[in-house]
């Protein structure tokens, strides 16, 4: 009898990370508003590659709820990057409904500054 591998010990599990936002200015800073589904920037020195699974647990500014994201990298900045970017990967949300709740909690706090042209993490 041969022993084959399992197909979901080949598969990595998919990153947790907690990511905790204090200061409005530093989800300005941080939210991804070109994803249709909105996205968020987190920074890591860990590798990543694009379409990689990530589960987030996002803690917004002045809200103690924590909002469970099951997201894909759709962005890397790496290591010495141009114009000294902080490294990080960009999450895309979901298209579901919490990913939706979260996107319009997000753009309700940061209003009129998604607006502006102040430079972000992401563009």
């Amino acid at each position: 009898m041969s022993t084959t591998p399992n197909a979901a010990a080949s598969t990595p599990r998919p990153s947790v990370i907690q990511l905790a936002i204090k200061e409005k200015a530093a989800l300005y800073a941080a939210y991804i508003p070109m994803f249709a589904e909105g996205g968020i920037f987190i920074p890591s020195t860990r590798d990543y590659r694009l379409g990689d699974d990530v589960y987030v647990l996002i803690t917004l500014p002045d809200d103690p709820q924590r909002f469970p994201i099951a997201g894909k990298v759709a962005w890397i900045t790496p290591a010495r990057s141009v114009g000294n970017r902080t490294q990080g990967i960009g999450i895309r949300f979901p298209k579901d409904e919490k990913s939706a709740q979260l996107k319009t909690k997000i753009e309700q706090i940061l209003g009129t500054a998604l607006g502006s042209d102040r430079p972000t993490q992401t563009i």
